[in-house]
């Protein structure tokens, strides 16, 4: 599927922000549209409910466009707000393989893998508040409705400014807001997230499988139920569930059957605790968030293992227990990169192996896998070197990775094996097979 450009004009300039997009994320879609006047503000398709809310009460006050109206091959640069991870932006992901695309970011999470041209990322407790910081820079005027979206945004990702993850920058731009006449009770109408039936029965039966334990001097509890259809606000649940058990952290663990039989897993989060960073935790999980709060979401999963990992990972002060450097295998047999192909086809096939790293002096030059030998268009190829058709943009991992994340980033690249790699020396190799067997229950016993 194409994207990025409108029917009825080419776009050359977008901003955007991430699925399932909350206040400041949209928040900051709006300041950015201030800063980038000539920029279209494309929103996702999954938005917060409360957002949602807000959006539709003051739809012609706002100018956006809906993702699914777009298409790809005019956009030039893209403003990217509130992620730095390409797998968030859904449909927009497929433009990282764009050379010629310039790229800005702003965002107050750590990490990410998109590559920007230009980059603003720093730990403040909300993205909005970075983009404030550059509103008054350009000593641009906002309207009070502008500035109550704003505050919204500020004050969800910060609690009210009650969060850990708060700044001291933060409450300046709140206070810069309310000084544009922001609604504080327009504000605390939006940020008052629903809770009916559905909620109350969710909670009811979290509290029924109620546990309790200390892991690294934290008390921390973990309940896990089964959820039919879609819940909102499940992380207003968590937070109930941790405010009623008394407990450091609370994790819901939500599981529900799709169409295909394979369990997907919703992982929610909620930490009171200076020292215990659940953003940081999930992160280990392929999810995100802030200290105080997270989630992640995991398909074909075993629920136990994602139970016994939040542990390991708290216990490991935010490293997971079990690491690359436990799985992957080692000494790697590997070829050097003047093995001609005729060579290298006698020893995949007497080991057996689909795929050899190319090594010269230690150094990782490359990998040799059977579909490169599709390449060979002459018999008298086969006596040319390994290194005229090994694949040399190899994908590598570090031993202090996690299984999970291994798993994860064979499967993007859809790769069955990674070379681990430490200080540019080729020290081990891990399978998919290594990750899954561990963490995802789609093998065989």
């Amino acid at each position: 599927m194409s994207l990025l450009k409108t029917k009825d004009s080419p776009v050359t300039k977008i901003i955007t922000t991430h699925r399932n997009a909350d206040f400041d994320a949209f928040a900051s879609l709006v300041a950015a549209s201030l800063i980038y006047p000539d920029a279209t503000a494309v929103v996702p398709r999954a938005i917060n409910a409360n957002v949602r809310a807000f959006m539709s009460i003051h739809k012609d006050i706002f100018d956006y466009v809906d993702r699914s109206s777009v298409v790809a091959e005019s956009i030039e640069r893209l403003i990217v707000v509130d992620t730095a991870d390409w797998s968030r932006l859904g449909l927009l992901s497929g433009l990282k393989k764009r050379t010629d695309l310039s790229i800005d970011v702003w965002d107050h999470h750590e990490g990410g893998d998109i590559d920007a041209t230009w980059i603003c990322q720093e730990p403040v407790g909300a993205t909005v508040t970075l983009l404030v910081r550059r509103l008054k820079e350009l000593r641009k005027i906002i309207t009070p409705i502008q500035a109550t979206l704003m505050l919204s945004g500020l004050y969800e990702d910060t609690g009210n400014l009650s969060f850990s993850s708060c700044t001291p920058e933060d409450a300046y731009a709140a206070g810069w807001l309310l000084d544009r006449k922001a609604d504080l009770s327009l504000v605390a109408k939006f940020l008052r997230p629903a809770y009916g039936e559905k909620q109350k029965d969710v909670l009811f039966e979290m509290l029924k499988n109620t546990s309790r334990m200390k892991v690294n001097g934290y008390s921390v509890s973990i309940s896990r139920i089964q959820v039919e259809g879609h819940v909102n606000n499940l992380a207003l649940v968590v937070r109930m569930y941790r405010d009623i058990v008394n407990v450091d952290a609370a994790f819901g663990l939500f599981e529900s059957q799709q169409k295909n039989g394979r369990t997907k897993c919703m992982l929610i989060g909620r930490s009171d605790h200076d020292g215990l960073d659940v953003g940081n935790l999930m992160k280990s999980l392929g999810g995100g968030g802030h200290p105080g709060a997270g989630s992640a979401m995991l398909t074909g999963v075993n629920p136990e293992t994602v139970e016994q990992m939040i542990v390991d990972l708290i216990e490991g002060n935010q490293q997971s227990s079990v690491q690359i450097s436990d799985l992957m295998s080692f000494p790697v047999f590997s070829v050097p990169s003047d093995t001609t192909m005729a060579d290298v086809a006698k020893i995949l096939r007497s080991r057996g192996c689909t795929g050899l790293p190319v090594v010269d002096d230690e150094e990782l030059k490359g990998i040799i896998s059977r579909r490169d030998f599709r390449k060979i268009r002459r018999e008298s190829q086969l006596s040319s070197p390994v290194k005229a058709f090994m694949s040399t943009n190899v994908v590598t991992i570090q031993p202090g990775k996690s299984p999970i994340q291994a798993a994860r980033v064979m499967v993007r690249h859809d790769i069955g094996r990674l070379p681990v790699v430490e200080e540019g020396k080729l020290i081990g190799i891990i399978t998919r097979s290594d990750a899954m067997t561990y963490f995802y229950d789609l093998l065989p016993d």
